[in-house]
């Protein structure tokens, strides 16, 4: 269940046992000069509550204002004894628009700042720009970023390249998730891409050849440890395959005597 729905049913209990209270109020009204000591004798008893199960008590003037909120209400006398939302619920008093923007602005061009690196630049900004005064507390500030999603993040490379902005494009777009495996050799991962160095050719021909690369995930998708790897070149220049080959990563101490079939 979900934070919301657990809410708006402890909301809903303590409007049903604020109606049980008072609901005798209404059904059998009081006599003229009665409804002092009915309320009285309502405060001097004890309610279960509505989420603990323990004995509570409420005061004489809480009780009353339940009762003239539920009285002067006709249609949901229930509804009206809910919990009311504060006006500025969900909002933050101490972050400005002109702070809001300034925040979104800089944090478009840094991503990869921290929270407190996002602060100190925001005060120092502050000092020169009145609309930004008074600027906001860290923790403050924090809370701010944290609810919008504004979570540092990893620096893809440190070359602005087309390359590289397009895969720090995606990152930001998209979930990133890692798996994980319950055995060994229950997860393999496979991936194929240009090598990095050029192969004559028996036609005397320089060629960019093809790597694949399949290597078993130990328990989870940051522990690969055996590369199997073949170079290939390309079909439509009649180029020889490269031999295969497998390479030995550095194991854990745990996994020093664990070889894979490969």
């Amino acid at each position: 269940m979900s934070q919301q729905a657990r809410s708006s049913r402890v909301h809903e209990r303590w409007a049903h046992l604020r109606f049980s209270v008072i609901g005798q109020l209404l059904a059998a009204p009081p006599g003229k000069g009665e409804l002092k000591a009915a309320i009285a004798a309502l405060a001097a008893r004890a309610w279960q509550h509505p989420t603990t199960g323990d004995p509570v008590r409420f005061g004489f003037s809480t009780i009353e204002r339940w009762y003239y909120r539920a009285l002067k209400e006709r249609i949901d006398p229930v509804g009206v004894l809910r919990r009311k939302l504060r006006t500025d619920a969900g909002q933050q008093i101490a972050i400005s628009d002109a702070v809001r923007q300034t925040v979104l602005l800089q944090y478009a061009a840094h991503k990869s700042w921290s929270v407190r690196l996002h602060h100190n630049n925001l005060v120092a900004l502050a000092e020169t720009t009145p609309e930004l005064r008074p600027a906001p507390s860290y923790a403050t500030l924090r809370r701010f970023m944290s609810a919008n999603g504004l979570a540092k993040r990893r620096r893809v490379i440190l070359r602005r390249t087309e390359g590289a902005e397009r895969a720090e494009a995606r990152i930001a777009d998209r979930e990133v998730r890692r798996y994980e495996a319950e055995y060994v050799n229950g997860l393999w991962h496979w991936d194929c891409h240009h090598g990095s160095r050029k192969v004559l050719t028996q036609r005397g021909e320089w060629v960019t050849p093809s790597r694949l690369r399949t290597c078993p995930r130990r328990l989870s998708s940051s522990s690969n440890r055996w590369t199997w790897s073949a170079m290939r070149s390309s079909r439509r220049t009649g180029a020889p395959n490269c031999p295969y080959g497998s390479e030995r990563q550095a194991l854990p101490a745990r996994y020093a005597n664990v070889r894979p079939n490969v």
